[in-house]
């Protein structure tokens, strides 16, 4: 019996597509940061977030274990973007410690600002994880322990001897920015952060 006319060819069928295992990962991290941000982690399955990669059940378990491993992977993905871009913002700004910290707030007033802004994602995933040890709060921790790291190595700069609490008080704005911006918006008291950031870093200057 001959083949149909519409048949193909047996070298004419379609090659399986061949993606890198850091290729999948990203598909699985943006597939999650999507369905994430419009909801929250815990209420994101792994059967849907599955389905939405176009991804087979058994490679995104092969690219992480559980649904615990996934969204602490997701928020270190986020904390290595978040970081990398202030480290390139302080090297662009070497030698201006003010304006460095300055443009770190900026960044925070852009992201509060920006449409669909549902504030910290940080805070907001971590918090739905009570074990102190889930790779969530772990990552959320690392992110917050290495952004403050640099805050107080451009407030020591900035202020020789008082880089600590320059710091401490700097981050407790970024904080209350992403806090106020998620629940009242952006045109509440997070529209004031900016502009106290800069006083308090304009007056420990004056200061010292």
């Amino acid at each position: 019996m001959t083949a149909p006319a519409f048949a193909l060819a047996a070298d004419d069928a379609p090659l399986p597509v061949r993606r890198s295992r850091a290729e999948r990962q990203a598909i699985v991290l943006d597939t999650a940061e999507r369905l994430f941000a419009t909801r929250s982690s815990r209420s994101v399955g792994m059967d849907e977030l599955v389905r939405e990669t176009g991804l087979g059940k058994m490679t995104v378990y092969r690219l992480f274990k559980s649904k615990d491993d996934l969204v602490g992977a997701y928020l270190a993905r986020k904390a290595a973007t978040v970081l990398g871009f202030i480290d390139a913002e302080l090297i662009r700004l070497q030698g201006d410690p003010r304006a460095a910290l300055l443009s770190v707030v900026d960044a925070v007033e852009r992201d509060v600002t920006r449409t669909g802004f549902r504030g910290c994602p940080f805070t907001n995933v971590s918090s739905e994880y009570d074990d102190p040890q889930h790779p969530a709060r772990s990552a959320a921790a690392d992110y917050k322990f290495e952004l403050h790291a640099r805050l107080e190595r451009l407030a020591e700069q900035a202020v020789p001897g008082a880089g600590e609490d320059l710091a401490a008080q700097v981050h407790l704005i970024i904080d209350g920015m992403y806090l106020s911006g998620g629940l009242l918006g952006p045109d509440g008291p997070a529209a004031h952060g900016r502009q106290l950031a800069e006083r308090l870093i304009d007056a420990a200057i004056a200061a010292s």
